[in-house]
């Protein structure tokens, strides 16, 4: 109920009424309505254990003290101590509920942003791991070091999508034939070969395609002619130095291939068909999520996870509901009685068919629609030296308890 009261995703816990304890090794959950992704939604990832005798003391989880002094957690490994920006240590718990687990007597935790340190630092082993790796000139220099093994297995349940978001309330974008000419004017198969090296793969809609509901419709493939005579159906002519009208592009903070070099293409890309892009960076993520936030902005560059059911990461997404001023919800304000129907149908439908049926015409709108222009998969990999076993590598990857991980001597 903790986390039902304060998780940022709402509708993930939205079902649940009451929970009963009536013994050591039971627990009773009593739903408003069938919830066919409470089972994800209860993995360790989402809905970690949280001590009653320690956070139920009638005080605000926001602020507890405990979050940041005696910090308590649970699971294979104990917290032994934290330095703000620098590091977490984690010891071996010795009554974890698996006997003889976890294998490793401790595990370090550092902090930093700068992924080419991180990697140098992996390559002189004086660190064993780095999750996340997603900047393909590091991808590309890790897989030609014998020492380091590249797992692009273990995200599949956060499903890691990079979009374009659109701001569908703003002229001329609240026009879906806008919003599908920007689309035709992108190359994707080049934006992953050329921009990550490879290592990505495209997008081929709101739903990730690890997804068992995930489907391919609506593809637009480049084609400048198409981009063009939508333009001209939605009456937005070119003058006489070929301008139909200016955007700004917004550019999350991150990875340059999928932001920076991303907006860079795209806007030599609208230039062809006549859209005037400015370009606007942001010194940092805080910046670029309050523009986010506030709803003042054209287009930006974005990534979003799906989290393992669309319940849970896709229905924030989309459902008119949750236009919010709040970084990743539906910030492009696009509103669709139809999309809302399905989607709060879906989240409650236990058929799988039945299931599998509505998310498809949900798609089939959706990549009709655009809201959002589906660029990539996020090419994620975890980078490790080549003495680590038992890298996690289940859907929730790097995300997951380490009680198996050893290293080899």
């Amino acid at each position: 109920m903790a986390v039902k009261n304060n998780h940022p995703f709402q509708p993930m816990m939205a079902a649940i009424d009451t929970v009963e304890t009536p013994d050591p090794h039971t627990v009773r959950i009593h739903l408003h309505n069938p919830h066919p992704a409470l089972l994800i939604a209860l993995s360790p990832t989402l809905t970690p254990i949280l001590p009653k005798h320690i956070y139920d003391d009638g005080q605000d989880i926001k602020t507890h003290p405990r979050n940041m002094d005696e910090i308590i957690g649970s699971g294979p490994f104990k917290f032994k101590s934290f330095q703000r920006d620098e590091e977490v240590v984690l010891e071996r718990f010795d009554d974890f509920f698996i006997e003889e687990r976890p294998y490793l007597d401790k595990i370090i935790i550092k902090f930093n942003p700068d992924i080419t340190t991180l990697l140098m630092s992996l390559e002189r082993g004086d660190l064993q791991m780095v999750p996340y790796a997603s900047d393909p000139i590091q991808l590309s220099r890790a897989q030609d070091n014998d020492d380091i093994v590249l797992i692009d297995k273990g995200y599949e349940g956060i499903g890691s999508i990079a979009w374009l978001a659109i701001n569908t309330e703003r002229e001329p974008l609240n026009d879906n034939r806008v919003r599908q000419a920007i689309a035709y004017a992108l190359d994707k198969d080049f934006i992953n070969q050329a921009l990550t090296a490879g290592f990505a793969q495209p997008a081929i809609g709101p739903i990730h395609s690890s997804s068992p509901y995930a489907m391919e419709t609506n593809q637009y493939e480049l084609d400048l002619d198409k981009a063009n005579q939508l333009l001209d159906e939605a009456g937005l002519k070119a003058n006489d130095q070929g301008e139909r009208f200016k955007l700004t592009f917004d550019i999350m903070p991150g990875v340059p291939a999928l932001n920076k070099n991303l907006a860079e293409y795209a806007r030599s890309q609208l230039k062809k068909i006549g859209i005037q892009v400015e370009l606007r960076a942001h010194a940092d993520f805080s910046s670029w999520a309050k523009r986010m936030a506030d709803h003042d902005f054209d287009i930006s560059t974005d990534t979003a996870w799906n989290w393992g059911d669309p319940v849970i990461g896709v229905n924030r997404t989309y459902l008119s509901s949750n236009i919010k001023n709040i970084v990743w919800t539906n910030t492009q304000s696009y509103r669709n009685e139809r999309v809302d129907e399905l989607l709060q149908n879906a989240a409650i439908e236990t058929d799988e068919d039945k299931r599998k049926a509505m998310y498809a015409e949900f798609q089939e709108i959706i990549t009709h629609d655009l809201p959002l222009i589906y660029i990539a998969e996020s090419p994620n990999h975890t980078l490790v030296t080549n003495n680590v076993r038992n890298a996690p590598d289940s859907i929730w990857g790097p995300l997951s308890p380490y009680d198996e991980v050893y290293l080899d001597d």
